[in-house]
């Protein structure tokens, strides 16, 4: 059985769509098989694989509040071992509709159960909120990953976000565990970025990665492309970030890295 991985925080622009499309096509390049679930409205991880959300006709959505299989939206992209399940911004109405449903919170679940098998690792990206859609992700997954800013208002609402995964774990999913914390916008210049570090290992002990994934321009311009930054430019510092961090996730889970 596949690891379902979610890719949470609360706060937008962290580098979370950013590190789920990345980390996914990473862990596919060195040969593990890939499904990366796209559950925010944006479609940005969606788009970042270079497909058009408005060609979409089915998506997470139809699968969330619908009857839709998982695998009838199923898309290949043309990255190593990777593929994708699409969003668009029909999920943006997906939150007031599962308010109703007697089982709102695995409605994810649920949908996902059937491709698990199929996958070595399952890559979630959140939306930017801790509403209903974000509840059903972490009750899908095995474990977490928390993207953070090297910046002034880093933890700044990390508080609520490991409140929620608390609630989640006591309530519905007591599997589910903190897989780790990645620093994000790396700018080791900065006296503020060292501050920055310090706070978040203390915040979260043996838990942070050891790779951090700097600011790159290579990085900020591939989802243009409709590219992971692998395959945008292989020999950027963004690539070589993802990669290291790719390798220490896999060691981590105990996979050979190929």
């Amino acid at each position: 059985m596949g690891k379902t991985v979610a890719i949470v925080n609360q706060k937008g622009g962290v580098g979370k769509t950013t590190s789920a499309v990345n980390l996914a096509a990473t862990i596919g390049h060195h040969g593990y098989k890939v499904l990366l679930v796209d559950m925010d409205p944006q479609g940005n991880a969606t788009s970042g694989l270079g497909i058009n959300k408005r060609e979409i006709v089915k998506s997470t959505y139809d699968m969330t509040v619908g009857n839709t299989k998982a695998a009838e939206i199923l898309k290949n992209t043309p990255f190593e071992n990777l593929d994708l399940l699409p969003s668009n911004m029909n999920l943006a109405g997906a939150e007031l509709e599962l308010v109703d449903m007697e089982d709102r919170q695995v409605r994810i679940k649920n949908a996902l159960a059937p491709l698990k098998g199929e996958y070595d690792f399952i890559i979630i990206d959140c939306p930017p909120s801790l509403g209903l859609l974000t509840v059903n992700v972490l009750c899908a997954s095995d474990s977490v990953i928390v993207p953070i800013q090297c910046e002034y208002y880093a933890l700044e609402g990390l508080s609520q976000l490991m409140n929620t995964i608390r609630q989640v774990k006591r309530l519905y999913n007591p599997l589910i565990e903190l897989e780790g914390v990645l620093l994000t916008m790396y700018d080791g210049r900065l006296n503020l970025t060292q501050q920055v570090v310090g706070e978040v290992k203390r915040f979260f002990p043996q838990k942070v990665y050891g790779t951090v994934i700097p600011r790159n321009v290579r990085l900020s311009e591939a989802p243009s492309f409709g590219k992971p930054v692998y395959y945008y430019d292989r020999t950027s510092k963004g690539s070589t970030a993802y990669d290291e961090f790719t390798k220490e996730f896999l060691k981590k889970n105990n996979k050979t890295v190929k």
